[in-house]
């Protein structure tokens, strides 16, 4: 409320000192260019009188020099007769007209542009408030616990739904199976299963250990993320480290890392993560879909006038 109040207040100001202006300079009294030459000239006269009480001018020069100063002192007063004269005082609907212009135009503009009923943060407490949800957000954990019940699983043949319960019980049966735990992650990600397939594609990563690749371990942050519903957990935030720290330009992890700044209140980093991944392509790599539909309202938020780049181009366009 502050921010408004003193705002309105230099507005009003500003149109109280323009209407003060107007006024003053309109009832002021003019001097026209035929007045000051009058003046000039009548200088001009008392100057000659004074020469010849000196006497360094004759009288007979005197004389001719007063007759053509007094004829330029008739011309410049007819001239000063023919000045139109000053305009009045602007009428109170051209002061009321301004003041209006003044004022909705600044609400207009402060509508286009700032951010209406947003608490007034410099940009390091913001950035700080960004680092203290990210340390601050809830867990893997409860974010599949709070996740709304799911909806039915697609109805399955009876001879999948067989096969696929044989897999299970295999898989708790042989928990070292490393091919047993890669096939359950797969079927289980196949129906809708992902806190299942999360576990699974968990524990081929573990038993891999240094074997994993890269593929192994971003997979298995994406299936955390779409266990949680979207939302990276600080578990799949460590996850998709572990990628980048292999593969800094792995674009799953990539995706999914901006996705995380977003949801902790960094969208100007995320917004350059996802326009890199952008013009880097290619067309069908598979964050392309989901990025061409958030980033956006994201280069909105990070206070970027954007136009979506050439996918794959690397040609520099897009932000201003």
């Amino acid at each position: 409320m502050s921010f408004w109040i003193i705002a309105a207040a230099g507005a009003a100001l500003v149109t109280v000192l323009l209407a003060r202006a107007l006024t003053r300079g309109a009832s002021a009294p003019a001097e026209t260019g035929a007045a000051h030459d009058v003046q000039v000239y009548r200088d001009q006269l008392a100057e000659v009188e004074r020469d010849v009480a000196r006497g360094v001018l004759p009288e007979a020069d005197a004389i001719r020099v007063r007759t053509e100063i007094s004829r330029r002192i008739l011309a410049a007063d007819a001239a000063g007769q023919n000045t139109p004269a000053a305009s009045g005082t602007p009428s109170p609907i051209v002061i009321a007209v301004i003041a209006l212009v003044l004022l909705g135009g600044s609400l207009g503009l402060y509508w286009q542009l700032g951010a209406p009923g947003y608490g007034d943060l410099a940009l390091q407490d913001r950035i700080a408030r960004a680092e203290d949800m990210r340390r601050n957000r809830p867990d893997q954990a409860t974010a599949e616990a709070e996740l709304p019940a799911a909806d039915l699983p697609p109805e399955l043949s009876p001879e999948y739904e067989a096969l696929l319960t044989r897999l299970r019980e295999t898989v708790a049966a042989r928990p070292d199976d490393v091919q047993g735990h890669v096939l359950l992650a797969q079927n289980e990600a196949r129906v809708g299963n992902y806190a299942a397939a999360a576990a699974a594609q968990g524990k081929v990563v573990r038993l891999k250990g240094a074997e994993a690749s890269i593929d192994d371990v971003s997979g298995y942050a994406e299936l955390l993320v779409m266990a949680a519903g979207g939302y990276v957990s600080p578990e799949a935030e460590a996850v998709l480290r572990a990628v980048l720290t292999r593969d800094v330009e792995n674009g799953t992890a990539r995706y999914y890392w901006g996705l995380m700044l977003v949801q902790t209140g960094r969208p100007d980093l995320a917004f350059r993560m996802w326009d890199g991944l952008l013009r880097r392509g290619p067309e069908d790599a598979p964050w392309i879909a989901p990025i061409l539909a958030q980033i956006t309202p994201i280069a909105t938020m990070a206070g970027v006038d954007y136009t979506v780049p050439e996918i794959g181009s690397g040609a520099l366009r897009g932000p201003s």
